[in-house]
């Protein structure tokens, strides 16, 4: 095949038809604006010999383009990568038809976490993800997952400025991850980071903003003459306290009311709740012993969860099919209307192949 441009998988040049007959032009990158990363309106500049416009060559082309696209690239930092589909194939060897390994990066980069911390269901699943990370992932993660990590994290802090939904879980994530930028900063001579130190250290004292907003986060107090909590009866009231999970909960909603606080610590309560997280085996070797002599299990919880990792409950969770080794988002609205899965999937019931998938689950996957 002969050798006829710069660069012979081009397309070849684009012709249009004016008034004078067809003229040669080159077609321009689409229009990046700030609030979308593609545009419908393709740009070209017209090539011809007249006196009145203006001629660009080939080289001039290119290099225009390309630097739109890389000043573009360091700009617009709020925006995330975006694909179409919102699942990925974790593939850990290379075979001929795929080269490579899918890496944590890579992954995140994929998945739609941008849209799930909208949702209250996933907000606790991405936040507890990216707590994780924080914790000791960080430095895997590419320039690009770093900066979709950092932007969803800006999401995350403005919906709960905004709406005060949850603020203990985002400033244990701020926490957990101001000590370990701490730490990568102090060892940049190591090359432990990606990108300029300058960055980081931004990225840092954003952090400390970060904290100090919600550490002077106040709480509406919502006006409202209809039934309130403390409306309900005691038995319907103590019901809500046997549902929770985590004891800072508990131990928040104790707070609201006098009647709350004298449920909250009852002993059954805790009791359940450390039944339901811990052993029996786990029990013997931390035992506390109130005055009374019997078993303080409100402190055992706090002292269990300190030497062994509790159950974690989330609303919805992504989900890897054993089938095809896909991970994805499940939207049950689809699964239950349409029939989508969410993936394209090739099993004949795949329902029966998918697992849920929690985010030490989905750090797992990606350690080779």
């Amino acid at each position: 095949m002969p050798f006829l441009g710069q660069d012979w998988r081009s397309p070849g040049w684009r012709w249009v038809k004016t008034a004078d007959g067809w003229k040669r032009s080159e077609p321009f990158s689409p229009a990046l604006d700030g609030n979308s990363q593609h545009s419908d309106i393709s740009h070209t500049v017209i090539l011809t010999d007249d006196d009145d416009e203006e001629i660009y060559s080939t080289e001039h082309c290119e290099f225009a383009t390309k630097k739109r696209k890389k000043d573009h690239c360091r700009s617009n930092t709020d925006s995330q990568c975006f694909y179409r589909e919102k699942w990925i194939y974790v593939h850990k060897e290379s075979t001929r038809e795929r080269h490579g390994y899918c890496t944590l990066g890579e992954a995140f980069n994929r998945l739609d976490f941008s849209s799930a911390v909208q949702d209250i269901r996933r907000f606790n699943y991405v936040v507890k993800l990216l707590q994780l990370i924080a914790k000791s992932q960080l430095t895997s993660l590419s320039g690009a997952a770093q900066k979709n990590y950092f932007n969803i994290l800006d999401k995350i802090v403005r919906k709960v400025l905004e709406d005060q939904y949850n603020p203990r879980l985002i400033k244990d994530l701020l926490q957990d991850l101001s000590s370990t930028l701490c730490i990568l900063i102090r060892g940049v001579g190591k090359s432990v980071l990606v990108g300029n130190i300058n960055i980081w250290i931004c990225r840092l004292e954003t952090i400390l903003v970060w904290q100090q907003q919600l550490k002077n986060l106040q709480m509406n107090k919502q006006v409202n003459n209809g039934l309130t909590l403390s409306d309900l009866p005691l038995h319907m009231l103590n019901n809500i306290l046997y549902r929770f999970s985590d004891g800072w909960d508990i131990i928040t909603l104790g707070q609201v009311t006098p009647t709350l606080y004298m449920l909250s610590e009852d002993r059954q309560l805790w009791k359940k709740l450390c039944q339901y997280h811990f052993a029996e085996k786990q029990f013997c070797r931390h035992l506390i012993l109130s005055e009374k002599g019997h078993i303080d299990w409100k402190l055992m919880y706090f002292a269990l969860q300190k030497y062994y990792p509790i159950k974690e409950q989330y609303g919805d969770t992504l989900h890897f099919c054993r089938h095809c080794s896909i991970l994805f988002w499940k939207d049950y609205h689809l699964a239950l209307l349409l029939k989508d899965t969410g993936h394209p999937c090739t099993a004949s019931d795949p329902n029966t192949c998918l697992m849920p998938v929690s985010p030490q689950h989905f750090i797992d996957l990606f350690k080779f």
